[in-house]
């Protein structure tokens, strides 16, 4: 598996700190990283008119920054480019872990929260790459195989990333925690 195992690291801030079962958090970003990459869709949160909303998307991470695009009429996604506040979350599941108690059933999982402040990519070769990165990650060599968006499609896209300089993970992985 590409999770670090080493929960050792501190959180980057107080909001990025697991409290709950904190012996499965990880700090490192390579730990981060590398749930980002696995995962084909995030959930970016924010608020929109004052109540929460939390939108699935397709993602890519690129260096620093995770990447969410839509439409140009997608008012989440409007509110991230503007420089909203956010926490984009990715969650993999890699078994369900039955107990002899109902009590005891788990998820062996990896997890990834980013919190942080969407800001909008306007730049066209900015927005090609991240585009050519979306791509990239659903179907290999996709890119080069399809016709590039045309200056309308492009216009008609938004594309917004967050920095990942507050994020944490946290991994369950292991047998059933039953007591008996």
């Amino acid at each position: 598996r590409p999770v670090e195992t080493d929960p050792r690291g501190t959180a980057p801030s107080r909001r990025s700190r697991v409290t709950r079962k904190p012996a499965r958090a990880r700090y490192r970003r390579a730990a981060v990283d590398a749930i980002l990459d696995e995962a084909l869709v995030v959930h970016v949160g924010l608020l929109r008119d004052g109540a929460p909303v939390v939108v699935p998307t397709l993602h890519a991470r690129i260096g620093d920054h995770v990447y969410v695009h839509g439409s140009t009429a997608s008012p989440a996604l409007r509110a991230l480019a503007a420089g909203a506040p956010a926490c984009l979350t990715a969650t993999l599941l890699d078994g369900i872990v039955l107990a002899r108690s109902v009590a005891h059933h788990s998820a062996n999982y990896r997890s990834a929260v980013v919190h942080g402040r969407g800001e909008p990519v306007t730049e066209p070769a900015a927005k090609l790459a991240a585009l050519e990165r979306f791509t990239e990650r659903l179907a290999p060599g996709r890119w080069a195989e399809a016709r590039p968006p045309t200056e309308r499609e492009l216009r008609g896209v938004a594309v917004a990333r967050i920095a990942l300089d507050e994020a944490s993970a946290k991994v369950r992985e292991g047998p059933p925690g039953d007591d008996e």
